[in-house]
């Protein structure tokens, strides 16, 4: 077939699918339809591609300088903020004395399988590798569990954390860090313990987090999942609809009632009589202080912790992940929620279907189409209205007692008796934390590197003696820069000492260096109408001896609030 009778074919293709989008034609057809436009977009590539290379050398594409969907690069600034964020959770979570593990970013693709619902789909599949089938991890979760069986399941009581990037094959919506690629970090509480104190300090964990963030008010959503499947079962769901349907009751934080009803009923099939006793159900929320008698030790010890005013027992929380067996429980913030979604209470509806360990789109959102691609094909997916979709909730988790002994047993055979091990966890989206936290940082003139002194010299450039006092103090874990020019003029040298935002100026002299002398210039800057603004001074700096300034730089204000954690505001 020829390029223009193939180019025909796809026009009418295409108008094809359109028009079945239209009519809202069947699934089904649809699917069929978008099937065979792009097998004939690709039998065009390969006879576009045949014709070139008879053709010999021609002009290149040029090449696209993009990231791929749903990924993004973070600048130094941005970094700065994030390994603040990653560094306070870190201590938190060394604090409640957690052990640090690391899994690798991709896994068989069985061990993934069948352990996430619905949202198995959203799993990235590496194909076969090598002779294994592999896919990118979805979460720290099943590797944790998957590390913890290939280890016997013996380690009856642990504390264990991880920090890493997870992959889903979602819908990004990267402004309010939804992507395809992000940052979670997990800490998980393994073994047999008395009840429910390893759940209460789980929940104590994660509130001292986001408080230590500063996130601004959050409301941890509590919820049991024997509590949720035997409502179910009182409604009248068969066992085999109880994940299903959790899964839509998931997204009354972001749906109407109706909306929800409509997906048990017409997608997932629920008689409407059996939906509408779920809802009556679903749509009562209430405080965690009066929550249900068989909750009640747990919020005795959170009473305790002095989290319970964080705190809210809330039956609409279902979470659709096939692994939970207990307490469930989900952070959320003003943010999480779409803009202009409707809620008494602006909490008890604010988190997303979707938590950072089930990852979906948050809102009935607008859509705009995306930007055409490069190769062409006009048959991709929509991007969604970032300015109508929620933050979505910044952390979650909950008790997974099978789940480590779903893989022993998997792993030891049909009929042989395998070990358990009990286990719950805490997942936080650092990418969803660092959407709420960066813009703070940006208005409250954060900086951006911490480099604390700048060497430098006047006159004939001082090269070897201003390398030899940068060591010295480097030595002595003072961080500290230098311009790399062997004769760079002063003001340059102020100005490169500027852009780091280094509060000293450490100047050298020819004559002061003979005095066993340095100047040293203490620098500030200030925000004005929300841009941070050096403030000039005509003090020219005060004269310091050359053996004493390690000691004295430490002595220092300045220097004493950034080493201790303080965010110096220059």
């Amino acid at each position: 077939m020829s390029t223009e009778a193939l180019n025909q074919e796809i026009a009418q293709q295409k108008s094809l699918l359109n028009d079945l989008r239209k009519q809202q034609a069947d699934v089904a057809i649809i699917e069929e339809a978008k099937k065979k436009l792009g097998d004939l977009q690709r039998s065009l590539a390969l006879l576009q591609n045949a014709a070139g290379a008879k053709e010999g050398a021609k002009k290149r594409e040029r090449l696209l300088l993009k990231t791929a969907k749903g990924t993004r690069d973070y600048g130094p600034s941005e970094m700065f903020c994030r390994e603040h964020i990653e560094r306070t959770v870190k201590d938190c979570f060394t604090t409640y004395g957690g052990g640090c593990l690391d899994t690798p970013v991709f896994e068989r693709k069985d061990i993934l399988a069948g352990k996430y619902g619905e949202d198995a789909k959203l799993i990235f599949d590496l194909m076969d590798q090598g002779g294994e089938q592999l896919a990118l991890r979805y979460d720290h979760t099943v590797p944790l569990a998957r590390y913890l069986a290939m280890n016997g399941a013996i380690n009856s009581q642990a504390k264990l954390w991880q920090v890493g990037k997870v992959y889903r094959r979602d819908n990004p919506v990267m402004s309010k860090g939804r992507m395809r690629e992000f940052s979670q970090a997990d800490f998980d509480i393994a073994g047999v313990w008395d009840p429910m104190i390893p759940d209460a300090e789980l929940i104590s964990l994660l509130c001292t987090i986001l408080t230590r963030l500063d996130v601004g008010e959050f409301l941890v959503k509590i919820n049991h999942r024997k509590i949720l499947d035997g409502i179910f079962e009182v409604c009248g769901v068969s066992p085999e609809k109880i994940r299903t349907i959790s899964s839509a009751v998931d997204k009354l934080d972001k749906l109407p009632w109706l909306d929800v009803k409509k997906e048990m009923t017409e997608e997932k099939g629920l008689d409407p009589a059996v939906a509408d006793k779920i809802g009556e159900y679903v749509k009562h929320k209430g405080n965690a202080k009066n929550g249900i008698e068989e909750m009640g030790m747990l919020f005795n010890y959170l009473g305790s912790y002095k989290v319970v005013e964080k705190l809210s027992f809330d039956l609409s929380l279902a979470r659709g992940l096939d692994y939970y067996t207990g307490i469930i429980y989900e952070a959320v913030v003003e943010a999480s929620a779409p803009p202009g979604f409707k809620s008494a209470n602006a909490f008890a509806s604010s988190s997303t279907a979707s938590s950072v360990s089930d990852v979906a789109p948050s809102a009935p959102a607008s859509k705009k189409k995306s930007k055409k691609p490069a190769s062409g094909n006009e048959d991709e997916e929509e991007e969604i209205d970032e300015s109508q979709v929620g933050v979505g909730s910044i952390a979650a988790g909950g008790r997974y007692d099978n789940l480590v002994g779903m893989f022993t047993a998997a792993a030891a055979g049909e009929g042989k008796k395998t070990a358990g091990l009990p286990c719950i966890g805490v997942s936080i989206g650092l990418d969803r934390v660092f959407a709420l936290v960066w813009p703070k940082w940006v208005a409250k003139g954060m900086r951006s590197k911490e480099t604390m002194v700048y060497v430098m010299a006047a006159g004939d450039g001082l090269l070897n003696e201003r390398v030899s006092l940068v060591q010295e103090l480097r030595a002595a874990g003072i961080k500290t820069d230098f311009l790399f020019k062997s004769k760079p003029k002063l003001p340059t040298q102020f100005a490169a000492g500027e852009r780091d935002e280094a509060p000293f100026a450490v100047i050298l002299g020819g004559d002061e260096l003979k005095e066993g002398l340095v100047t040293v210039k203490e620098q500030k800057w200030e925000l004005v109408e929300g841009k941070k603004v050096k403030i000039e001074s005509s003090d020219k700096g005060m004269k310091v001896k050359r053996d004493n300034l390690v000691q004295w730089l430490k002595q220092t204000s300045t220097f004493t609030e950034w080493s201790s954690g303080k965010w110096v505001q220059n």
